[in-house]
C-alpha cells in the first residue's frame, strides 16, 4: 500500500530533493488516471525551515503527520553528516518502521535513518562523496558505495539528487505496477527504469604522489589503450626491473597496473558511447578489450549496466545492437 506519503524536514534542506518527492508523489495526476497520494510537508524543526539555497519553508505539519504515512521520506540537507537530531524525530521514524512504513533518504538523508537506528544490518547507500563517512559514523550499516539505491525491506536508502528520482519510481512501480510508473517518468522527461544496482556514475581521478617517477609510463599507457602490454613491457618503458615498477606504481597510483589500465580502458568507452556512434565492437577494439563480449563483461563488473544501456541513458535509444 502506497497511499499516504510524509516528507520530514530538517533545517538546510536541499530543495532539489525535496522537489523529487513533491514531483513524484505530491501532483494531482488524476486527470490522466493515475492514482493520488495524500502527500504532506512535515517540519521536524519548527512551522518556518531554512533551505541551504536561502530561502524559507513553511508547512503547518508537525511530526503527529507521521504517524498516519505509509511512506515517510527524508530528503538531503546540509551538514546532515555531522549533526545531531532531535530524538523525537529519531522515535517518529523508529515508531514508524515498527508498524510497518516505510522509511525513504534521498542522499544524505541516509545520516537521518542511521542516527535512528534503521541502517544497522541493513545494506544501503548515498551519494559516492559521502558514503565512507557514513560507514564510519555508523559501523553496523551495510554500505554499498556505488549502487544507485537500496531497498532493504522497509529501508531504501538513495545516492545522490537524480538517484533519488529512480527510487521514488522504484517505490511507484511496487506499489501501483510499470504502467504507473512510466506515466509519471514521462511527466518527468526521465528513464522511466534504472536499476538500483547500477553503479554511480563517478570518474574516480587515480592518486600521484609528489615524488612521481611513473608519470611518463602512465602517460605512454593512456595514449595505447587499444594496444596489450604486460608489466615487463611497462618496465622496459620506465627503465625499472619488472619488480620495482610494480612496486613504484603501486605507491604512486594506489593500484596494480593491470588495475589502473582496465579503468582507463572502460572510462575511455565510456567516453566513446557518450559522444561517438561508433559499435560497441569499434569501441572495444579502440579501448583494447579486443571483442564486445569482453568489453560488456568489463562494464557490467564495474558499473553494473551493459555498454548500450549507459549509451542509452546518456544519449538516447541508438539503434546499435546488444552484444551478447
Amino acid at each position: 500500500m502506497l497511499k499516504n506519503v510524509a516528507a520530514l524536514l530538517l533545517d538546510e534542506v536541499h530543495p532539489f530533493e525535496l522537489g523529487v518527492l513533491c514531483e513524484v508523489f505530491g501532483l494531482d495526476r488524476s486527470d490522466e488516471g493515475l492514482p493520488v497520494h495524500d502527500f504532506a510537508v512535515v517540519s521536524a524543526e519548527g512551522p518556518m525551515l531554512q533551505t541551504h539555497a536561502g530561502f524559507t519553508i513553511s508547512t503547518p505539519h508537525g511530526l503527529d503527520r507521521l504517524e498516519e504515512a505509509d511512506l515517510v521520506a527524508v530528503p538531503a540537507g546540509s551538514h546532515f553528516m555531522d549533526r545531531e537530531y532531535p530524538e523525537e524525530v529519531l522515535d517518529a521514524l523508529r515508531r514508524a518502521v515498527d508498524r510497518g512504513a516505510r522509511v525513504l533518504s534521498v542522499c544524505s538523508g541516509a545520516y537521518v535513518l542511521g542516527a535512528a537506528g534503521l541502517l544497522d544490518g541493513r545494506r544501503c547507500t548515498t551519494h559516492w562523496r559521502h558514503t565512507t563517512e557514513l560507514a564510519r559514523r555508523f559501523p553496523r550499516a551495510v554500505v554499498e558505495p556505488d549502487v544507485l539505491y537500496v531497498d532493504e525491506g522497509p529501508v531504501i536508502t538513495s545516492a545522490g539528487t537524480a538517484a533519488g528520482i529512480d527510487a521514488c519510481l522504484h517505490l511507484v512501480r511496487q506499489a501501483h505496477g510499470p504502467d504507473v510508473a512510466n506515466a509519471i517518468a514521462r511527466r518527468m522527461v526521465v528513464p522511466p527504469h534504472r536499476d538500483g544496482g547500477q553503479a554511480q556514475y563517478i570518474k574516480r581521478p587515480l592518486p600521484r604522489t609528489a615524488c612521481d617517477t611513473v608519470g611518463g609510463t602512465l602517460a605512454w599507457m593512456e595514449r595505447h589503450l587499444d594496444q596489450e602490454m604486460t608489466v615487463e613491457q611497462l618496465a622496459a618503458q620506465a627503465h625499472m626491473s619488472p619488480r620495482t615498477f610494480a612496486r613504484r606504481f603501486q605507491q604512486e597510483t594506489g593500484t596494480t597496473p593491470y588495475r589502473w589500465l582496465l579503468r582507463q580502458r572502460v572510462l575511455l568507452a565510456q567516453h566513446l558511447l557518450e559522444t561517438s556512434d561508433e559499435t560497441v565492437d569499434a569501441i572495444a577494439d579502440r579501448t583494447g578489450f579486443g571483442n564486445a563480449a569482453a568489453l560488456r563483461h568489463q562494464f557490467v563488473k564495474s558499473l553494473r549496466t551493459t555498454p548500450n544501456s549507459y549509451r542509452r541513458t546518456f544519449r538516447g535509444p541508438m539503434s546499435v545492437s546488444e552484444a551478447a
